[in-house]
């Protein structure tokens, strides 16, 4: 691909693919690291000397980025649609991020938990307490969202004195051992480890009205048959697809549940902080969660994350002696810090909002320019073109996009989606030149 005209400036550049990818020193890589790492799915098809497979890997190695371009050790510059999973709502090393960070590792790196926390600790706790609209509100600090969901779970059992769980088919909510006894994306995550989980009950996740009357009568009757803690759902399914429920369905849950004495979490890893256009998208949706997970892009790219729940709930931590949750890097003062620095950006910049409306239009823009039976559908950006032909449809396009410069993931229960979380502060023209990028690549697969 020739060098194309600039997109905004260092960082915000149009794709330049020199070498097709994966190319030789990627290869070389991936071969080296196939020797150490432990075999986590299938193999990438890779040779056993660096040459070209006869189907290349949708995978190339990371060099260096800035903004939303990634280069690779071959120096192909890429356009990154998939920001680290959603992680990086400011791009690749964000200059305002990245000060902080200097800031901080010259004046500590590491406290002593909660025993003796760092000021940059006790500031986060106080900014993320303000986002959950009750006052007293409270947070627990963890590394990852699978962190998160362990303590919103937890928290839950601690208040209500029950153990069950209802979660959703489709969900994905990590895979350590409490959030995968409620991931609902693929049995093939929990089979290996069911006879260690706690068990959920799962109902289907709606898409329309009638799904949602269905959905609705499965959560009640699964309470009225046990003990159930928690209902736990993602206000829109992130890896499942980007499937937004039908609306008023939020509100209606939230009802049934609190009926039945059991507590709502709202899993917001993916679609809080400006991702899905809001800054907690159950609150968009009028409700307020008694508990609230964040995480992804809440440390700009730095491993954080939170839970923020009411007063009255919290308080079942409480306890006469041993504290009974904890670990010895969450909340450490770097990611703390790069976390404040995220939220301030965020909010300078008005970043939800600008989501809502570029995600809008762009999702407009995808729609119009895709064939039938490609559907599109999401909220600010974080959007799912489902290809509509079955599964591993999307895993292919990935493959063929990665050719033309643009770096994407997958999502649905088959890899039948294409999901696209680019950073919220993307400039348009990078996002329009990709419709017909798009386009062409579905006419290879």
């Amino acid at each position: 691909m020739d060098e194309p005209r600039n997109g905004g400036g260092e960082g915000w550049q149009h794709p330049c693919i020199v070498v097709r990818p994966p190319g030789p020193e990627s290869l070389g890589w991936l071969l080296r690291a196939r020797q150490v790492a432990a075999p986590m799915g299938p193999r990438l098809g890779l040779p056993e000397r660096p040459r070209r497979p006869s189907v290349p890997p949708a995978t190339v190695v990371f060099q260096r980025a800035r903004g939303a371009n990634v280069f690779d050790v071959d120096g192909n510059r890429f356009v990154d649609l998939a920001a680290g999973f959603g992680s990086l709502p400011l791009g690749h090393s964000p200059p305002a991020m990245l000060r902080a960070l200097e800031l901080q590792s010259g004046r500590l790196l590491q406290a002593q938990g909660d025993v003796h926390p760092s000021d940059a600790r006790i500031g986060l706790l106080e900014r993320l307490a303000r986002l959950y609209p009750e006052p007293g509100a409270k947070v627990i600090l963890g590394q990852s969202g699978a962190d998160a969901v362990t303590a919103a779970i937890k928290t839950a059992v601690l208040a209500t004195g029950r153990d069950g769980i209802v979660a959703f088919t489709g969900a994905y909510h990590g895979l350590s051992y409490a959030p995968l006894a409620a991931c609902g994306l693929r049995a093939s995550y929990r089979d290996p480890f069911v006879s260690q989980l706690p068990a959920a009950h799962f109902v289907e996740f709606p898409v329309d009205r009638d799904g949602a009357e269905r959905s609705l009568h499965a959560v009640r009757r699964a309470m009225a048959q046990r003990a159930v803690a928690c209902v736990l759902i993602e206000p829109i399914l992130g890896r499942g697809g980007c499937i937004v429920p039908p609306a008023g369905f939020l509100p209606r849950l939230a009802d049934a549940v609190r009926a039945e004495g059991a507590l709502l979490i709202a899993d917001e890893i993916w679609t809080g902080l400006g991702r899905s256009g809001a800054t907690l998208r159950s609150l968009e949706e009028g409700v307020l969660p008694e508990l609230v997970c964040l995480g992804k892009g809440l440390g700009g790219g730095v491993p954080i994350s939170a839970v923020v729940g009411s007063e009255r709930v919290m308080a079942a931590w409480e306890r006469d002696a041993e504290v009974v949750h904890t670990a010895t890097f969450s909340g450490a003062p770097l990611a703390c810090a790069a976390a404040l620095a995220t939220l301030d950006a965020l909010t300078r910049e008005s970043l939800a909002a600008r989501a809502a409306t570029v995600g809008d239009r762009w999702r407009e823009e995808l729609a119009a320019a895709l064939p039938e039976p490609a559907t599109v559908r999401g909220r600010g950006l974080m959007i799912g073109v489902d290809l509509g032909v079955g599964a591993g449809a999307a895993s292919r396009l990935a493959r063929a996009l990665l050719e033309r410069g643009y770096l994407t993931s997958t999502g649905g229960g088959g890899r039948e989606v294409l999901v696209l979380t680019p950073p919220l502060n993307i400039p348009d023209e990078l996002l329009y030149r990709f419709v017909p990028e798009l386009v062409a690549s579905l006419g290879q697969t």
